[in-house]
């Protein structure tokens, strides 16, 4: 199973100053180091942390980058010239903390798949971040994405162990489900060291894409060590 490891927040702390540290390319080699097979950043309409520099950046340097972005205009015309070897469609608010929920594939209609092929056009793996939901999946099948990464947002914030559990239900039919259509399944959002385990040992998930717990931890036994336990901890439960 892949991990994707997230650096926005890497980013967020330099922004604070607008200066140059924390060095992003420095935190990407060190994620790799640790075991990720990959990157994910978020290039946000309001450039909140990841900028323009950052994508070409890191994707000039060899890295397997998985860029999140909205279906606007001008994000989308970046990715199709910087040309990461994957987006992630995602839905944004600018109030948003963070992304809070799964984009809503049905609503997007002809103006969402047209920009599902553009990006395929130019020989990008799309992807549409998305709730556990089978009429949602199937609509994003019909529209060409090549992946769908579940949102576990839900699942990770949840503390009653019955609504957990039928959340965690969700999330294995419809990586079930998207498996079925020939659909690649990633997941993401809000897992943790505690909670890796119940995701990764769903069988159709190949990727998890997780970056603030594991920057969080990083705080205190550095990012190469951090990504390291987060990687040893899938390979503990994936698919058994």
């Amino acid at each position: 199973m892949r991990l994707g490891v997230n650096i926005d927040h890497i980013a967020t702390v330099r922004q604070v100053r607008r200066g140059t540290e924390p060095n992003l390319l420095a935190a990407a080699r060190e994620c790799i180091a640790g075991g990720a097979t990959g990157l994910t950043i978020h290039l946000r309409e309001d450039r909140r942390h990841i900028q323009d520099a950052d994508v070409i950046a890191l994707k000039s340097s060899g890295f397997r980058l998985n860029l999140e972005l909205s279906a606007a205009s001008e994000i989308i015309e970046i990715a199709c010239k910087v040309k990461p070897e994957a987006c992630c469609l995602v839905p944004e608010k600018r109030e948003e903390l963070t992304t809070e929920g799964g984009l809503d594939v049905i609503s997007g209609g002809d103006a969402l798949k047209s920009v599902i092929q553009k990006l395929k056009e130019t020989s990008i793996i799309v992807s549409v971040f998305i709730d556990p939901d089978q009429k949602q999946i199937q609509k994003a099948f019909e529209y060409g994405a090549d992946c769908i990464e579940i949102h576990t947002g839900t699942y990770s914030n949840l503390k009653d162990d019955h609504k957990r559990a039928a959340e965690l239900n969700a999330i294995s039919n419809a990586a079930i489900f998207a498996g079925s259509l020939g659909l690649q399944v990633h997941a993401g959002h809000g897992i943790d060291y505690q909670n890796v385990g119940s995701i990764a040992a769903i069988k159709p998930i190949e990727e998890l894409n997780i970056g603030h717990s594991i920057v969080s931890h990083a705080l205190f036994v550095g990012l190469k060590e951090a990504v390291s336990q987060m990687s040893e901890t899938i390979k503990k439960y994936a698919h058994k």
